[in-house]
Formats: structure tokens, C-alpha cells, sequence
């Protein structure tokens, strides 16, 4: 199956959001991933549930949010209100996971679980079995347009092989440096759901023929590796 496309708002023009989700309106983008930051868990502030609230309304895709903040447990319900359909909390954030993670479900939300670079993927065995989504940084969070992370490869892997004996059908997402360079390879590690900025909003063709681009390609290498299986 091909992967779900995510273009982050992060990369947009801030100062006319509502124009980038209607633009994506008929893309080939499946969700709009939405960086909330708070200057506490990264070094960097970026948008709260008002402007979430306010950019739902222009959106034909679904909200996926990531919360890269302290104690997200107290925000929850306000980004739900706002338009979140999945919420996804860090890991490195959250002391009393499961709880979080059952508060959001509670919500109806899909319930994500982000790890960054530096921490296993083996920790997540005790929850993988409650999870929607798992979230692998392949940058350090904080900024846009950084450098992918060669080795979210292997931890991409890893993490499929978890889930697979956990029993959980939650997706791999991946947030961070991706682009056509490294995307097919993410796929083919076990990714389900790519999250690109800086190359979906900052490219010369635009969001919309990108997005068109990456699915077009990945759909050619996804049925080209079928056809060698079979």
C-alpha cells in the first residue's frame, strides 16, 4: 500500500496558513501535520489550538497533530476541540504515558506516540499494543529544513519488527528531512505515513505537483517491488 503523504505546515507561509490548506485541498496530500512547539520541550514556539481552530475550517484533510511540548496531558481536549483528528505526544514528555495515551483515545482522536532521535525504539513494547501511530523524528525537533537522519532507516526497521510481535497495527510515521531522495527507502523499511515541509512548500514546482511527483513515484516503486516478490 502507498504511503500516506503529510505536509507539514511548519514550512508554509505563516502569514496565509488558510491559503496552504486550500491550496492542498485536491492534492495528493492525505493528511496536514501540524508542529505545535512551546520553547520548553524544543527550543523553538510555533502554533496553539487558536490557530489550529482557525485553519480547520479551510481544510478538506484531516489534522494530524504533533505535540512537541511539555506536559501535553493539559492540552489535549483544546486541540481537539480545535480540529485535531490524531494527537500525537512525545515520549520523552510523558512520564505517565498510558495514561496519555488512553486520555486521547478517550478524546476519539488517534493516539501517536513520538520518539526522538535518540531514544529506542524498545521502549515502546509495554504500549505499542494501544498505539495508532508511532512517530520516528528523523531530525532533532525544534526546526524545519534540517538534515534527515541516515540512520531512521534502521530504526524504522526496528521498530516494524515491534510492532509485528506486539501485535500492533499502529502506522510508522516518519517527520524530518524527507524528500524523494530518501523516501522510497522509508517505505520500503516500514514506513506508512511520510511527513515533508521544507520540500513539499519550498520546492520550485510548488506543494501540489510535488505531493503529485512523490506519489507518483512511490506508487512506481512500490508496484515495481511487487512485481519482483510475485
Amino acid at each position: 500500500m502507498a504511503p500516506l503523504l503529510a505536509p507539514s505546515l511548519l514550512a508554509a507561509d505563516y502569514g496565509n496558513l488558510q491559503a496552504a490548506v486550500e491550496g492542498l485541498a485536491d492534492s495528493a496530500a492525505d493528511w496536514l501535520h501540524y508542529d505545535v512547539m512551546d520553547g520548553r520541550f524544543v527550543p523553538n514556539i510555533s502554533f496553539g489550538p487558536g490557530v489550529l481552530q482557525a485553519v480547520h475550517r479551510h481544510a478538506r484533510q484531516p489534522f494530524d497533530v504533533h505535540l512537541m511540548i511539555e506536559e501535553p496531558q493539559n492540552y489535549l481536549a483544546a486541540f481537539r476541540d480545535a480540529g485535531a483528528a490524531s494527537i500525537t505526544v512525545h515520549y520523552e514528555a510523558c512520564p505517565h504515558l498510558h495514561r496519555v495515551v488512553q486520555q486521547i483515545k478517550h478524546l476519539g482522536c488517534r493516539a501517536g506516540v513520538a520518539l526522538n532521535p535518540h531514544t529506542p525504539v524498545g521502549l515502546l513494547e509495554d504500549i505499542a499494543a494501544d498505539l495508532d501511530v508511532v512517530l520516528v523524528m528523523s531530525v532533532n525537533p525544534g526546526f524545519g529544513g534540517q538534515t534527515f537522519i541516515p540512520n531512521t532507516l534502521r530504526k524504522v526497521a526496528a521498530l516494524k519488527e515491534l510492532l509485528i510481535d506486539c501485535g500492533s497495527s499502529a502506522l510508522i510515521e516518519v517527520d524530518g528531512g524527507v524528500t524523494l531522495d530518501n523516501a522510497g527507502a522509508l517505505v520500503e523499511a516500514g514506513a506508512n505515513v511520510l511527513v515533508a515541509g521544507s520540500f513539499v512548500f519550498n520546492s520550485a514546482e510548488g506543494p501540489v505537483a510535488t505531493l503529485a511527483n512523490m506519489r507518483t513515484q512511490l506508487s512506481a516503486s512500490i508496484d515495481a517491488a511487487e512485481q519482483e516478490i510475485g
